[in-house]
């Protein structure tokens, strides 16, 4: 049988010859399929797909660690170009194949509704938009990894330059802030004719998909079963409603403790405090040393998974030139393993990242024993939860006594900074998730970049009070260019907003039962995507609701702990 040969590791194949994997499909749509073979069946489709997905993802990888690399860059370009589309057809004939047969497995059901979903929106046309698409998503790369100046004789990129936002010296700050700015306008034009070029493919890809726009398009796409646009609309008003208020007495307390007439853009981020900013460690091997101590203290289990990534090389954590911006977890699905990518340098904001990262690979782990590769996927709203439930709940364990980063101060420090910021991303995301709504549903307007800006300023101007902008209008405009989101994953954004909440609503568990909230956490990300969005939050111990009454409770908990620990610190 052809599938006794399936190699069994990518190094054993080319992913970037269609050839490669031809053959098995092929054989999977020869071969008989009946009820009394559908499992065996579905379980070497599933390993071919496991195969198949980790080389794509390994080449992403690749092309990431270093966008400089023209050979890395080649064969990112072969597999979206050979590969990837022949793959998606032949999928589709498969998944067509499966549909035709009543399948009696309940485990096998939210994946038959979801392959039906797919197979429906499935249009052959589409299939070399997307690539199209792909190709413009890496130039995006390109443009935005190769931002980089000369700065004190250093050459430094965005990650880098970030660092000087959090100097006590605000001339610093304003230097880093202006000098950023400087280099994602000289782009503008660049970047506006490549948005406007994307928009085109997609309105295209609706239309063929036979949808009225963009939107409706891509909420199927996203498998989102379990809520509608008017929904994220509710989520949007409550953020507006208990959470910019909130935000914005964040702003007001920082303006008054720097003693400033304003707050301008290059403030938000330094801290207020008499000490220095937060350098919790210096270089990847102490920041994997110091995060492996923390997850052996959440749960030991956690803490064996991240020692295997580091042992097998599977974390790629600092900075430096010519890599892609951003930080992922991405799942090689064949080793049944995470990788996590990240620009690390050395701050509070690079702990938390590697925090975040570390929940959706805790979520690979934990979902790894599930039979098919469909069941290991849950709903992107949940995978956020995995990963900012982990940011909460290693709070305990920061501090030097528990091997990890920070004296208890400073330990106090980073907490603060971390709930602020969560208080100040969801505006921020509401402004982010409706500037698509309105780009997806006025396509003729979006294509002018001026109405891009005037749609985002306005959003700005309803959900981001608090900061002073004067003379630097074009940089706030120009904003949306400077969430790789907007341009490479339209829409995926307010998982973010939602997994938010499920996650504070963990952590507000864990405040009386850290075990048990540890518990219920793994066992939902054990569940994969065998369960709907709304019985995976209950299996953390949450509510997939995003309504005012909710907000005004987790928001009000994130402000009063802030209050606590404020004071705790100054008594240390």
């Amino acid at each position: 049988m052809l599938f006794s040969s399936l190699p069994t590791t990518i190094d054993a194949i080319n992913p970037r010859r269609w050839e490669t994997f031809a053959p098995y499909f092929e054989e999977l749509q020869q071969r008989e399929l009946n009820a009394a073979n559908t499992r065996q069946w579905l379980t070497d489709w599933s390993q071919l797909n496991e195969l198949l997905w980790e080389a794509g993802a390994m080449i992403h990888i690749q092309k990431s660690l270093d966008t400089a690399d023209t050979e890395k860059e080649q064969a990112f370009l072969d597999y979206i170009n050979n590969v990837a589309p022949k793959a998606k057809v032949a999928d589709q004939a498969l998944k067509k194949r499966l549909l035709d047969l009543d399948i009696p497995d309940e485990d096998m059901a939210l994946v038959l509704r979801n392959m039906r979903n797919e197979a429906d929106l499935f249009r052959e046309e589409n299939v070399p938009l997307h690539t199209e698409l792909s190709k413009l998503d890496n130039h995006y790369d390109k443009i935005t990894g190769g931002l980089k100046t000369v700065w004190d004789g250093e050459e430094k990129n965005l990650v880098q330059l970030r660092l000087f936002l959090k100097d006590k010296d605000r001339s610093v700050r304003e230097k880093a802030w202006k000098t950023t700015m400087e280099l994602w306008l000289g782009e503008r034009e660049a970047l506006n004719k490549l948005y406007a070029d994307m928009l085109v493919l997609r309105r295209q890809i609706a239309a063929n998909a036979d949808l009225p726009d963009y939107r409706a398009y891509t909420f199927r796409e996203m498998g989102r079963f379990d809520y509608t646009p008017e929904d994220c609309f509710t989520f949007h008003d409550a953020i507006e409603t208990v959470v910019v208020p909130a935000a914005s007495r964040i702003y007001e307390k920082k303006r008054q403790r720097l003693a400033l007439e304003t707050l301008r853009p290059w403030d938000r981020d330094v801290e207020t405090y008499d000490a220095p900013p937060l350098r919790p460690y210096q270089g990847q091997d102490e920041l994997i040393q110091g995060a492996l101590n923390i997850f052996n203290q959440v749960d030991p289990q956690l803490g064996s998974y991240f020692a295997i990534m580091a042992e097998e090389e599977l974390l790629d954590l600092d900075t430096r030139a010519g890599k892609a911006l951003g930080g992922y977890c991405s799942t090689l699905y064949k080793r049944k393993r995470p990788f996590i990518f990240m620009n690390g340098v050395g701050t509070q904001d690079s702990v938390q990242t590697l925090l975040h990262e570390a929940g959706h690979a805790f979520h690979v782990f934990e979902a790894s024993n599930l039979p098919l590769v469909w069941h290991v996927d849950a709903p992107m709203e949940f995978c956020e939860v995995a990963s900012m439930s982990m940011e909460l709940l290693v709070a305990p364990y920061l501090t030097k006594q528990h091997g990890g980063f920070y004296a208890d101060e400073e330990a106090a420090r980073a907490r603060i900074e971390h709930l602020e910021g969560i208080i100040i991303f969801l505006p921020y995301m509401a402004v982010v998730d409706l500037f698509q709504h309105w780009v997806y549903t006025n396509p003729d307007a979006a294509m002018t970049a001026a109405n891009c800006d005037k749609t985002w300023n306005n959003l700005w101007d309803r959900f981001m009070p608090g900061v002073d902008w004067t003379g630097f209008e074009d940089a706030r405009a120009a904003g949306w260019h400077r969430k790789p989101h907007i341009f490479s994953v339209p829409f995926y954004y307010i998982e973010y907003g939602m997994a938010q909440i499920g996650a504070l609503q963990v952590w507000r568990n864990s405040l009386t039962d850290q075990a048990g909230a540890v518990a219920a956490y793994r066992r939902a990300l054990s569940l994969g995507g065998t369960k709907t969005l709304p019985q995976l939050f209950a299996a953390a111990g949450a509510e997939f609701r995003f309504d005012t009454a909710l907000l005004t409770d987790l928001i009000g908990l994130a402000e009063q702990t802030i209050a606590a620990l404020e004071t705790t610190r100054e008594q240390q």
